[in-house]
């Protein structure tokens, strides 16, 4: 404990200020969780780093409101090249496939460099938290303690760390220096182009001076270690990483290209005869981004020693790429960023200590760059992750829902690991030259892999088990109720995050993807589906639902604070498959259309499933398998992902459900996990 420092007491605790632990402040920042943010960098990245964005993640930016920033600065990448060498060796263009598949989102994965990516979050943070949450640069933990007599006391912070203010020359990233067509380029986190608003950032950074050297402590009721592969978080807790022992090589650069290549502006696939393979990924202003394992080094020993990188320049990577490219040229003028990094293929033996401290991104899982996904899959992790923390900080759920951060998080880190171990073998291997050639990889089975890793890499197949928060049927029981529930939305799958079709507002007839009504501010939805309300039984069905939805001591009521507004834990969306025309909004019952003394009624619960004027027709019904005939209802979670199909008017499961883990408002005690 350090004497004389001074105490805080956080909801939230965050270590590590990259894509994961930013996804997470801007969650709990949404939320109004009290946090706190703390890097050891005295500055955000600038350029560089990780670039690919996935399908899954641009809708996750969309519910949070920035999702168009990125997709108007970004690289939009719609094709992938694989490049083979033909019968003589000579390297050809063998096939072209879509590097989204298509229809499976409304957005197409794109690239842009972290540091814009940041940037939006960091923005994102300031405006939902009105300015009171911003990371603290330049600070590193030194010391963390849990107090395990207390670790189920909601109450509580039991966790205790000290904080370190670091001086601006420890906390300024090292970097190595190298000249390049005469200019001197560092690697890393070379700065390069700024953009203007960063500029807040570098004079922000000559404010650390004035608490270097101070340390303070925190005591927090939970913590995030988002500080990366060689996470101190981690170590603390005495986890390891777990897996391979060999580790790749890779040199990256970011150059703006000179060749006569064709494809330069595609993603593409190198395999050379015997020279090795590049990824080609190309990126905004007009840069190219190459990837090429360079060597592999094993592991001797401690998990995080550390290979001999000091031979690789940009001249290395830049020849490389120039031998497996031949007969093609490639020069460059301009280099914008330049790193070797070392890695393996490992998982995090535990993700979390007491369903307190949690680890998410590279903290638990390590895997090579290519199929742009580390990125994506640290951001996924807190976006698991946030939303359970702040609803149990604001004592709206009980603890029980945080044990299935490891349990879904985990499968998809391994998976990722699997994903990444095929499809490293399949990259870094000498082409087979015919059939008869063993050692050789075979390009259709590369071409497959590709195919296949598509929709995984979407971020799309994200499938979570059983739980309580999630109603999925009993495997071993085909017959069991949760498997014939299922079938009244067949191609809305529990476990996986909802598709997104057009549909048409009721009141002003404009049209909605149903995943833009789904903003991420941590509140769960109902939606209703009462099928074609014209018939006399669905409208019957769907207004017996209503009845019960508005009693004194409907879950709706339960389990809203009393002070809240009646949406704030739990909205009531509805989407109906009549004729938007031949419906006014007062034909439904006011709990789908809620009233406040000074809104007045609400106009944007229920939806049309029907013919838009200018964007179409959605087709919900048909696309998610649900009978106009019969309808259902849907219980979606804050993140998105289906967690309950029932019967349009089984009132009594809907609240068994929600009953399971929220705590009802007014009441002091928690009920038992």
């Amino acid at each position: 404990m350090a004497v004389g420092a001074q105490t805080d007491h956080v909801d939230v605790l965050i270590v590590g200020a990259g894509p994961a632990g930013l996804m997470m402040a801007t969650w709990l920042a949404k939320c109004g969780v009290k946090t706190r943010i703390v890097d050891k960098r005295g500055t955000k990245v600038f350029n560089g780093q990780a670039d690919g964005l996935q399908c899954r993640t641009l809708e996750i930016f969309d519910s949070f409101g920035f999702a168009h920033r990125a997709w108007i600065e970004s690289n939009h990448m719609l094709e992938i090249s694989l490049w083979n060498p033909d019968e003589k060796g000579v390297l050809r263009r063998s096939s072209r496939i879509p590097d989204t598949i298509p229809g499976i989102s409304r957005f197409q994965q794109v690239v842009l460099h972290q540091g814009r990516i940041e940037r939006f979050f960091l923005d994102a943070i300031n405006e939902f938290s009105e300015g009171k949450v911003s990371v603290e640069r330049g600070v590193i933990p030194t010391s963390l303690e849990i107090d395990e007599k207390t670790v189920e006391d909601p109450e509580a912070y039991p966790i205790t760390v000290n904080l370190r203010h670091l001086s601006e020359e420890e906390a300024r990233p090292k970097q190595t220096a190298t000249s390049v067509n005469g200019t001197v380029i560092q690697d890393g986190l070379f700065r390069s182009n700024l953009s203007p608003d960063d500029t807040a950032e570098m004079i922000k950074a000559a404010e650390l001076n004035q608490k270097a050297d101070t340390v303070e402590i925190v005591k927090a009721k939970y913590m995030l270690g988002a500080d990366g592969a060689h996470s101190w978080v981690r170590k603390e807790l005495g986890f390891k990483l777990e897996g391979e022992s060999t580790d790749y090589i890779w040199g990256v650069l970011d150059i703006v290209p000179i060749t006569d290549f064709p494809d330069i502006r595609m993603r593409c696939a190198i395999h050379s005869a015997n020279s090795g393979s590049v990824m080609v990924i190309p990126r905004e202003n007009k840069l190219v981004r190459l990837y090429i394992q360079l060597t592999t080094t094993e592991k001797i020993g401690d998990q995080d020693s550390r290979a001999d990188r000091s031979w690789i320049t940009p001249d290395v990577i830049l020849e490389s790429a120039q031998r497996i490219m031949a007969p093609y040229k490639l020069s460059y003028r301009k280099l914008d960023w330049w790193t070797a990094y070392q890695i393996g293929q490992r998982v995090g033996s535990s993700f979390s200590a007491h369903e307190r401290v949690f680890l998410a991104g590279d903290a638990v899982h390590t895997h090579s760059p290519k199929a742009g996904q580390g990125m994506n899959v640290s951001m996924q992790d807190s976006f698991n992750l946030g939303w359970k923390i702040a609803t149990v900080v604001k004592g709206l759920a009980n603890r029980s829902i945080l044990k299935t951060y490891e349990s879904e998080r985990k499968g998809i880190a391994k998976a990722l690991i699997d994903f990444d171990h095929k499809f490293s073998r399949l990259f870094s291997g000498r082409p087979a030259k015919d059939i008869m050639d063993e050692e050789g990889i075979s390009m259709d089975k590369f071409k497959e892999a590709f195919e296949k890793g598509n929709m995984f890499a979407s971020g799309i197949a994200v499938d979570y088990g059983r739980s309580n928060i999630v109603s999925k049927p009993d495997p071993d029981n085909e017959a069991s109720k949760a498997a014939k529930l299922q079938a009244l939305a067949s191609e809305v799958k529990l476990g996986m995050r909802i598709p997104s079709v057009k549909v048409l507002n009721q009141s002003d007839a404009r049209p909605w993807h149903l995943q833009e009504l789904l903003r991420s501010n941590g509140t769960w939805r109902v939606i209703v589906f009462p099928g074609n309300i014209d018939l006399e039984g669905q409208k019957k069905r769907m207004n017996s639902l209503c009845d019960k939805l508005s009693g004194p001591s409907s879950f709706l009521k339960r389990f809203t604070p009393p002070s809240a507004r009646y949406d704030s834990v739990i909205e009531v969306l509805t989407v109906h498959a009549a004729k938007r025309q031949d419906h006014e909004i007062f034909d439904f019952p006011e709990v789908l259309r809620p009233y406040d003394e000074v809104d007045g009624w609400d106009y944007n619960k229920i939806f049309a499933d029907d013919q838009s004027y200018h964007e179409g027709y959605g087709r919900l019904y048909e696309t998610f398998g649900i009978s106009p005939d019969q309808g259902c209802v849907v219980i979606l979670r804050p993140d998105q992902y289906v967690s309950y199909i029932g019967e349009l008017d089984d009132y009594e499961s809907l609240d068994g459900f929600f009953s399971g883990f929220l705590i009802p408002q007014g009441e002091t005690k928690e009920p038992k996990a």
